[in-house]
């Protein structure tokens, strides 16, 4: 019967160690990289949505003028240049993701601002009349919708 020997268990050496130690701090940096220039990418992104959301702010007031000259305006020819004007610039701010609010439900802070009250029988808190649209950028309220909303009847002594 032949006996095996197996070599004894050598310790690593110091260039395995060495490799070894190097090999770890390079998985770190490499990951360290990629989560930097994700990181960057998505500054880069935040800084884009910015930047529009600022553009945006400034153009609003443009277009709530345009639409209180519509309003006004009597119903002739020279309407329907102004309408396709209004509707290039709508499709402009929907191709930016710019989003309208509703304003023909429930109250919502998140998403109307309430500048008037009326008693109303409709319920507490209805919205009964937008008195200046709000829009949403990417999803977030960038400017509330101003309106008018109901609040419960007070009963009157008789």
């Amino acid at each position: 019967m032949e006996t095996t020997t197996q070599p004894p268990q050598q310790e690593p050496t110091i260039k395995e160690t060495t490799v070894e130690e190097l090999t770890s701090i390079l998985k770190y940096l490499q990951a360290e990289y990629e989560n930097y220039k994700k990181r960057v990418e998505r500054d880069k992104a935040d800084f884009q949505k910015s930047a529009s959301r600022d553009v945006i702010m400034q153009l609003l007031p443009v277009l709530d003028t345009f639409e209180l000259a519509l309003k006004a305006m009597p119903q002739e020819d020279h309407l329907k240049g102004f309408e396709l004007v209004y509707a290039q610039f709508m499709n402009i701010l929907e191709n930016l993701d710019v989003k309208q609010i509703e304003a023909s439900t429930l109250f919502n802070p998140l998403y109307h601002e309430a500048l008037l009250q009326e008693p109303s029988d409709k319920p507490q808190g209805t919205i009964l009349e937008e008195l200046q649209k709000g829009y949403m950028l990417n999803g977030k309220t960038i400017r509330p919708a101003k309106v008018k909303i109901a609040t419960s009847k007070v009963p009157h002594d008789n």
